[in-house]
């Protein structure tokens, strides 16, 4: 029996193929079904099972067209309300692989059709379990995801009571030797703390994770609550999807229209890919410019939402074909009007100088675009003064923002910097609007 983990560092997304005596069982797989297959191909063997964890709110999945590519069955929650051909996954089901077989934990909490998945060796002894969302490495799964929980704290509470439930009466209970597998890493925004490992084991975790010691679950209710990441545009659209069952990956990235120009008139969002640099240097008047990147993915779903829809420029065909891709791993390529290779405009965005910014900063007002969880102020990376405006809430609230001085747009490293400042230019016309990019760590202590 092997374990293989697939990781997308962009998604920070785990997805495993379990596989026995050339038979294979996938769990939580991405948008791209291609490795999967490539996989089972390359040990000869049958992919005979896709489990579901629960539909996933930050990427797509593949297990539609996984399903439809090899007859194989996919397995859910008998609480979930998929619209695909699907078998549930109850807790007196045995799928077996091989010399191992696998049974379901029902674990709601952060979704209410959440479940672990259980690995049982020849012996029918707990091996592994795939903890989906529910448990991650030094984390759990937030509960403020699903149906419209981050705007009802009675849900939320609701949810949060059954995921403490779930870790102590269910996870708790397995053998502290027992694998831990989760379906997110660092930097995902299904969690707020977890750990650089991307496996760990019952008795670790429970030992380690600052959620899972000794506590009431009122005390775990608030503690899993307080400070939450921003939820992006994008999550419930995604959920919907994968209720439904995504379309075939490559036919609907093939699918998108390739053009030489987008018209200068078009009332349409443009998103420009090519790095900082040659953005700056000419772009299409209101474009954004979201620079192909590890969160490309999550900032395009974040500052375009689901019922909006796009041009999409890079600066030559092998980089759009990345963005494209990455598009659709949020399910966002059906959003795209056209893609564009050609992407020079008349727009050149205006220098920053930060030896003038450095003597002179009161003659700038300054947007700080951070999260509101990230330091402010002197020794944080932030200036006196600065108007906190968080880059996911920026296109509806470039209003705020006086427009008597130059604007200058900072985050922590500038990455962000690039986005917030070309979302504010593409707005604001009568003043300058600066990117502070990377200056940002020599100038932070200016009062």
């Amino acid at each position: 029996m092997q374990i293989h983990q697939f990781y997308d560092e962009g998604l920070a997304h785990a997805s495993y193929a379990i596989i026995s005596k050339q038979q294979v069982v996938l769990i939580d797989p991405a948008r791209n079904p291609q490795p999967y297959l490539d996989f089972a191909r390359e040990y000869d063997a049958q992919i005979i099972a896709i489990i579901e964890t629960h539909p996933h709110a930050d990427f797509v999945s593949s297990h539609l067209e996984l399903h439809q590519v090899t007859g194989a069955p996919i397995y859910i929650s008998r609480l979930l309300r998929a619209a695909y051909p699907n078998r549930s996954f109850d807790t007196d089901v045995l799928i077996q692989c091989g010399s191992v077989s696998f049974r379901a934990i029902d674990t709601p909490g952060h979704s209410p059709d959440s479940l672990c998945v259980l690995l049982l060796d020849e012996s029918g002894k707990p091996n592994a379990v795939f903890t989906g969302d529910t448990l991650f490495v030094g984390d759990v799964g937030r509960p403020d995801l699903r149906e419209d929980a981050g705007k009802n704290p009675e849900k939320a509470i609701e949810f949060a009571k059954a995921l403490y439930h779930s870790l102590h009466q269910q996870l708790a209970k397995l053998p502290s030797g027992v694998i831990v597998y989760p379906a997110h890493g660092p930097g995902s925004l299904c969690g707020k703390n977890m750990g650089s490992e991307l496996q760990s084991t019952i008795g670790r975790e429970f030992r380690e994770n600052y959620a899972l010691q000794p506590m009431t679950a009122a005390e775990f209710v608030a503690l899993t609550l307080k400070e939450q990441p921003f939820v992006p545009r994008y999550f419930a659209y995604d959920v919907a999807l994968n209720e439904k069952g995504a379309p075939p990956f490559q036919a609907s990235i093939d699918a998108v229209r390739i053009v030489d120009d987008v018209p200068l008139a078009v009332k349409d969002i443009v998103i420009d890919g090519r790095p900082q640099a040659q953005f700056k240097a000419g772009h299409y008047p209101g474009a954004i410019n979201i620079p192909d990147g590890t969160k490309f993915e999550t900032w395009l779903g974040s500052v375009v939402a689901p019922e909006e829809s796009f041009y999409l420029c890079a600066g030559d065909p092998e980089a759009l074909a990345i963005l494209l891709e990455k598009s659709a791993k949020i399910g966002y390529e059906s959003k795209i009007c056209s893609a564009v290779i050609t992407c020079g405009g008349p727009v050149v965005s205006a220098g920053f100088d930060p030896d003038t910014f450095k003597h002179a900063s009161g003659d700038y007002t300054i947007v700080d675009i951070r999260n509101p969880g990230e330091k402010t102020g002197h020794g944080g990376g932030g200036f006196s003064g600065s108007i906190p405006i968080p880059l996911y809430e920026l296109r509806e609230r470039v209003g705020e923002i006086p427009t008597d001085k130059p604007i200058v747009v900072h985050c922590a490293g500038g990455y962000r910097s690039a986005i917030g400042a070309s979302i504010v230019a593409g707005i604001v016309k009568s003043v300058p609007v600066f990117d502070m990019g990377t200056h940002i760590q020599h100038l932070s202590t200016i009062s």
